[in-house]
């Protein structure tokens, strides 16, 4: 019996989040419900896999996609990895591939250890719709201007109270999050967001690109932004700022990182 790590990837269209949930609060039964996690267990009782449930680095919401979601699972497997691999996707369904399986160290967990995640945001500008592109990005309108959505990404980096942008995964807990990296990049017609963190609010990275886009469509000030992390909100409703969230599907998580000693997959 040996632990593995597998990085996955998914389009996200089609499953209501990542993690498998036993039931709704009404109390019915989410089996049906496709959720990442749940397609993963699947596959690997296919395999042999007799665990009660895998460990996922973090929660996407619905929609959400990934290139770089990290899982880890205990299995007794006699074969090699690259088998292992290749089973795995035999397995699994169309929207969901495993792209690399090695053995992680015996306690490796892949939330706990992180010391990083990294999200991409897409979004692009044009007043009629793209039916095709916008499964994976958001269409904004009126035009933004890239030179506002750039001095307000600089913003965030740092360690700041991100109350404003989210919630925490327990209540109470702090709303504190360092930001290693913030920038946009305009990719052709599009425009791409990077952030990586030492962790994430609840639907932070969504609502910093909802600012973000409101500042660059001249709503509301670079000033505004910058007093909403320099103050002690205790959330979105204390806040000057707007409500609101970008969609879900322009959003894909792209990396997990790891200290070396703490994961056999090196970043």
């Amino acid at each position: 019996m040996a632990r593995y790590q597998v990085i996955l990837a998914y389009d996200g269209t089609g499953f209501v989040g990542s993690q498998r949930q036993a039931k709704k609060s009404d109390g019915l039964s989410l089996s049906k419900l496709r959720t990442v996690q749940g397609e993963l267990e699947k596959a690997l009782r296919k395999l042999g896999w007799v665990g009660r449930s895998v460990l996922l680095a973090g929660r996407t919401d619905s929609g959400v996609h990934a290139v770089g979601q990290v899982a880890s699972f205990d299995l007794d497997w006699q074969h090699a990895d690259g088998d292992l691999l290749r089973a795995l996707n035999a397995n699994l369904p169309a929207d969901v591939a495993a792209r690399d399986v090695r053995i992680a160290p015996p306690k490796f967990h892949p939330r706990f250890d992180a010391t990083s995640r990294r999200y991409r945001y897409r979004l692009f500008c044009q007043q009629v719709r793209d039916p095709l592109r916008e499964k994976s990005a958001w269409r904004v309108w009126p035009q933004i201007d890239g030179k506002a959505l750039k001095e307000t990404a600089a913003l965030f980096v740092g360690q700041h109270n991100f109350a404003s942008y989210g919630t925490p995964p327990r209540a109470g807990s702090s709303t504190v999050r360092i930001v290693m990296n913030a920038f946009w990049q305009a990719k052709d017609d599009e425009w791409h967001f990077e952030v990586q963190a030492n962790a994430f609010l609840y639907r932070m990275v969504r609502r910093l690109v909802f600012v973000q886009v409101v500042v660059a469509q001249g709503k509301i000030s670079v000033e505004a932004v910058a007093r909403s992390l320099a103050g002690q909100a205790e959330g979105p409703e204390r806040s000057e700022l707007p409500a609101g969230l970008a969609p879900a599907h322009g959003l894909t998580l792209v990396e997990v990182t790891y200290p070396t000693e703490s994961s056999g997959h090196i970043e």
